[in-house]
C-alpha cells in the first residue's frame, strides 16, 4: 500500500545537487560561494536521504502503525532539512552570478514553502487511522498524490542555483555530492521502490502503483 509513497519520495524528492557537467575554470568567488553553501548543506542533504530511505525501508512488510510513525518522522525530518538549507543559502549570501540576489531569495522562499508543505503531509499522515487498513491505504494514496506535487516544488527550490557555472562549482564540492543513506533497506521488498531518475519518472511510478489493503512501504521524498 505504501509503495506509491515510496516511489514518489524516492524518485524526485531527493534533493540532488550534483550536476553532470563540470568546468575547470570557475572563478574564485563562485567556488567560494559554492563551498560556503555546500559545507553547511551537507548534513541536511544527508538528513533528507536518510529520511527517504526510512520510508522505503518500511514499505516492504511493516504494519500500518509502523508506516505511520516512519512517514511522519520522515516528513518532519525533510521539512527541518529544507528550512536548514534555506538558512544555508541565506548565510552564504547572494551568489556571485547574474541576478544573484533574486536567485538567493527565490531559493530561500521555495525551500521554506516546501518545508511547510512537508509538514502538511506529516499532519495528514498523523491523522490516519492505522486500525482500519482500507481507510489507511486510501489515506496514504491521498498523501502520495500530494507528495507528487511537493516533489515538483522540491526540484524547483534550488534549480536556479544548479544552473551554469554556479551549479558546476557546487557539483565539485563534497558537501553537495549525492549522499548514501545511512539507513539500510529493511527487506528485499523495498527494491520495488528503488529511486528512479527524475521527478517525472517517480510521479509516473507513484500513480501506477495502487495501494493494497495490506500495510507496505512508507513514502520516502528526491537531494
Amino acid at each position: 500500500m505504501n509503495k506509491k509513497l515510496a516511489a514518489a519520495l524516492s524518485g524526485g524528492a531527493v534533493l540532488v545537487l550534483v550536476l553532470s557537467g563540470c568546468s575547470d575554470d570557475e572563478g574564485n568567488k563562485v567556488e567560494d560561494w559554492a563551498k560556503a553553501f555546500c559545507d553547511q548543506a551537507k548534513p541536511q542533504i544527508q538528513k533528507r536521504a536518510n529520511a527517504h530511505q526510512i520510508i522505503i525501508s518500511t514499505a516492504a512488510d511493516s504494519k500500518p502503525a509502523e508506516i505511520q510513525a516512519a512517514d511522519s518522522k520522515a516528513f518532519q525530518d525533510i521539512a527541518d532539512a529544507d528550512r536548514a538549507l534555506a538558512k544555508a543559502v541565506e548565510a552564504a549570501g547572494a551568489p556571485p552570478v547574474e541576478n544573484g540576489e533574486k536567485v538567493q531569495q527565490d531559493a530561500i522562499k521555495e525551500l521554506n514553502a516546501t518545508a511547510v508543505a512537508y509538514e502538511g503531509l506529516k499532519k495528514e499522515v498523523d491523522a490516519l487511522d492505522p486500525a482500519n487498513q482500507q481507510k489507511f491505504a486510501d489515506g496514504l494514496q491521498d498523501v502520495a498524490d500530494g507528495l507528487t506535487k511537493i516533489e515538483k516544488m522540491d526540484q524547483a527550490a534550488l534549480a536556479k542555483l544548479e544552473e551554469g557555472e554556479l551549479g558546476q562549482a557546487m557539483a565539485k564540492q563534497p558537501g553537495c555530492q549525492k549522499p548514501t543513506a545511512s539507513v539500510p533497506p529493511k527487506t528485499s521488498g523495498s527494491a520495488t521502490a528503488s529511486p528512479q531518475s527524475g521527478a517525472t519518472a517517480s510521479a509516473k511510478a507513484s500513480t501506477s502503483a495502487k495501494p493494497s489493503t495490506s500495510a507496505k512501504p512508507s513514502e520516502e521524498s528526491s537531494e
